[in-house]
C-alpha cells in the first residue's frame, strides 16, 4: 500500500478505519436515505426537574419556615377549629374570640340553615353524582339561582362549585387574545388567573382610581375587541370599596363590560345586605357580570354569576368549570338558599354587623392603630409594616384568647403586612374593646 507522506502511522491507521466505517454505513443504508450519525450522548436531566422537594416554590417555603423557627416564630396557619367558627370558636379545647372567619351574619350554624341542609340530604342525597348538564340538575339549584337573580334584579344566575373557579372559568372562557381586561390593582387572585387563562391583555389601574381607568380606556379601547373592567364590592385585604356609579358611567361611555366581585360585600353593604348595588342605589342591569361567593354571608361553598339570559345560558352550556364539574351538593345549595332567605327575614343582623364594624374601626383609629383605607364594613386591617411583626403580634393575641390571622408577603407587599379582622354581627362591643387593648399591648411589647 502506498504510504501517505507526512502522516504518523497511528493517524494513518485511524483515517483508514474511518473510511472503512463510512463504506460499511453506506452499504447498509437504503438508496436515497442519509446515513445515520453516531448517537450523541444526551445531557443529564437536572434533579430539580423531576423532584418535588427541589421545586423552587417549595425551596422558598422551606427557607421562610426555617427562618421563622430560628426566630422562635410558630406557623400561624392551619389551626384546627373544633366546632362552628363564628364570633367565638374552640381550638385545642380552648375558647377564643374569633376574627378569622367570614361568617358575617352568623348563618353558618344558624339552626334554620342547618335544618335546610339536612332536609336536602334526606331528599336528594349527599351528591347529585353528575354534572348538571348530564343528570345532576335538581330543583334546589334552580331555586337558589332564581333567588340570586331576583336579588340583583337581573334575568338569571348560575352557581359553580368553587368561588375561585367561578372567576377563573368565567373570565377565561368569555375573553380571548384580542380582548383587554382592566382590573383594580388589588383584585383577587382568581381574577388574575382567569385573565391568564383567557390570553387577553391585562392592565391594572391604581386602587379605586376611576379617573386613571378612564385615561387608560381613552388611549387603549379601540385597539381591542371586547374590554372587561373588574372591581370588587369590598376589597378583602383592605375593607374599602369603589365608587361604583363612576365606574358604571365609564364602562357605558367606552362600550365595555363591567364585572363586580361581591364575595365580601353581599350581606355587608346596603340597608338590607343586598350589597354594593343597594348601597349606591344602582340598577342591577347597569353591571354586566355580578359575581359572588356562597361561602361567606351565604354559609355554603361555591360561587355564582348573575346577569342577562345570554350570559348565563352561554356559561351553562360552555364554561368548562361548570360543564365538566359535578353539580353542587344539594345540602350546599339548600343551606345557601336558606341563608339568603334568612338575611331578608333578619335585617337586624345586617345593621348590627355594620354597627360592630364601625365601632371596631373607630376604636382602632382612636388607639392609633393603622387601619389603612378600611371603611369598617366587616373587614378591618391592623397594618404592622412587616411580616415578622404581624406574625409575632398574631401569636401574642392568640396567647390571650384572640384568634386573628396575619396576612404576609407575598399576599400583600412586605411593608403592608397586617392582621386582618373579620367582624361578625355576633361580636360584642366589650369583646372589641378588649381586642383593641390587646393589640396595643402586643404592638408595644414588639417594639421593646
Amino acid at each position: 500500500m502506498k504510504k501517505l507522506p507526512g502522516l504518523a502511522a497511528g493517524i494513518k491507521d485511524k483515517l483508514i478505519q474511518q473510511a472503512l466505517e463510512r463504506k460499511l454505513r453506506q452499504a447498509s443504508t437504503p438508496a436515497g436515505q442519509t446515513p445515520a450519525r453516531p448517537a450523541e450522548k444526551k445531557p443529564e436531566i437536572p434533579e430539580e426537574h423531576y423532584r418535588f422537594h427541589l421545586h423552587p416554590g417549595y425551596q422558598q417555603l422551606r427557607i421562610i419556615n426555617d427562618g421563622a423557627k430560628r426566630l422562635g416564630v410558630k406557623n400561624p396557619f392551619f389551626k384546627l377549629h373544633e366546632g362552628t367558627a363564628g364570633a367565638d370558636t374552640q381550638i385545642s379545647g380552648r375558647e377564643f374570640v374569633n376574627y378569622a372567619s367570614y361568617n358575617y351574619l352568623n348563618m353558618s350554624g344558624d339552626p334554620v340553615v342547618a335544618a335546610a341542609a339536612k332536609a336536602a340530604i334526606d331528599q336528594y342525597g349527599t351528591s347529585v353524582s353528575a354534572s348538571r348538564l348530564v343528570s345532576g340538575e335538581r330543583p334546589i339549584h334552580r331555586e337558589l339561582e332564581q333567588e340570586i337573580a331576583a336579588l340583583y334584579g337581573v334575568d338569571d344566575a348560575i352557581t359553580f362549585v368553587s368561588g375561585h373557579a367561578t372567576n377563573v372559568s368565567t373570565i377565561g372562557y368569555l375573553f380571548g387574545p384580542r380582548d383587554l381586561v382592566l382590573h383594580d390593582e388589588l383584585i383577587h387572585n382568581s381574577v388574575l388567573q382567569g385573565i391568564q387563562l383567557s390570553g387577553a391583555r391585562r392592565l391594572p389601574f391604581p386602587h379605586n382610581d376611576w379617573e386613571a381607568l378612564d385615561a387608560i380606556l381613552n388611549e387603549q379601547r379601540h385597539q381591542f375587541e371586547r374590554v372587561l373592567i373588574v372591581l370588587e364590592g369590598i376589597y378583602s385585604m383592605d375593607g374599602d370599596f369603589p365608587a361604583l356609579p363612576r365606574f358604571i358611567e365609564i364602562k357605558q361611555r367606552h362600550r365595555a363590560f363591567l364585572m363586580v366581585d361581591e364575595a365580601h360585600s353581599l350581606g355587608v353593604m346596603g340597608a338590607r345586605g343586598y350589597g354594593i348595588r343597594e348601597h349606591f342605589g344602582v340598577d342591577g342591569k347597569d353591571v354586566d357580570i355580578w359575581m359572588g361567593t356562597l361561602s361567606k354571608t351565604l354559609a355554603g361553598c361555591g360561587g355564582y354569576i348573575a346577569g342577562e339570559t345570554a350570559l348565563v345560558e352561554h356559561l351553562k352550556f360552555l364554561a368548562p368549570s361548570f360543564l365538566y364539574s359535578v353539580g353542587m351538593p344539594p345540602s350546599v345549595a339548600a343551606s345557601a338558599l336558606a341563608a339568603l332567605r334568612r338575611m331578608k327575614e333578619l335585617p337586624e343582623r345586617v345593621s348590627t354587623l355594620q354597627a360592630r364594624g364601625k365601632f371596631f374601626l373607630e376604636q382602632a383609629k382612636a388607639a392609633g392603630i393603622d387601619t389603612g383605607t378600611s371603611t369598617g364594613l366587616a373587614v378591618v386591617p391592623a397594618i404592622t409594616g412587616s411580616s415578622l411583626k404581624a406574625t409575632r403580634v398574631s401569636a401574642a393575641l392568640f396567647k390571650h384568647g384572640i384568634n386573628v390571622q396575619p396576612i404576609l408577603y407575598p399576599a400583600v407587599p412586605e411593608k403592608s403586612a397586617r392582621l386582618r379582622f373579620f367582624i361578625s354581627c355576633m361580636h360584642t362591643e366589650e369583646q372589641i374593646r378588649e381586642t383593641i387593648q390587646e393589640i396595643l399591648r402586643a404592638l408595644q411589647r414588639d417594639k421593646a
